[in-house]
């Protein structure tokens, strides 16, 4: 029974798996999308994401704490330079995983994790749709103005 176990330990000592998030969590912050097993994915996920939270609001308190579980000042640096700016009005869900399949060498199943709002692909069928709706009556036709040359007739 899994009572009250809440972390996949992942086959590894405490230490060696904050190590290894925080580096995949880097990772993903540079490259925005990264492959791996799709257990890793999902502890990455719960990782990444309240960090991506604290990011938001740009305090040095936020900016500390997530220095704290990052450990790489460059990754920092551009989780609250570019990445909030991106994902500032979105509530939540920052991370996208995509099952790719088994890996050859191990038959481990594999999966693509990545920031959402930089996939171009998915975020092009929403920018489609933000188009202006057109109705199927007849819009309002533009009205000549009056011209000016017969008032200024009429003066003389």
């Amino acid at each position: 029974m899994r009572h009250g176990k809440k972390v996949n330990h992942l086959g590894r000592q405490t230490a060696h798996r904050k190590a290894m998030l925080a580096n995949m969590a880097c990772s993903l912050i540079e490259h925005k999308r990264i492959n791996t097993t799709v257990a890793k994915a999902k502890a990455l996920k719960q990782f990444v994401e309240p960090m991506i939270t604290k990011s938001k609001v740009d305090t040095t308190h936020n900016r500390r704490i997530v220095m704290a579980n990052l450990r790489q000042k460059d990754a920092v640096a551009e989780l609250f330079r570019d990445v909030a700016t991106k994902i500032g009005d979105r509530p939540g869900g920052y991370t996208r995983i995509i099952k790719l399949g088994n890996r050859l060498g191990d038959n481990a199943d594999m999966a693509m994790i990545e920031l959402v709002d930089y996939n171009e692909i998915y975020n092009a069928g929403k920018e489609k749709k933000k188009t202006t709706r057109r109705s199927r009556r007849g819009g309002s036709k533009p009205v000549a103005a009056p011209v000016e040359v017969q008032a200024s007739n009429e003066e003389e």
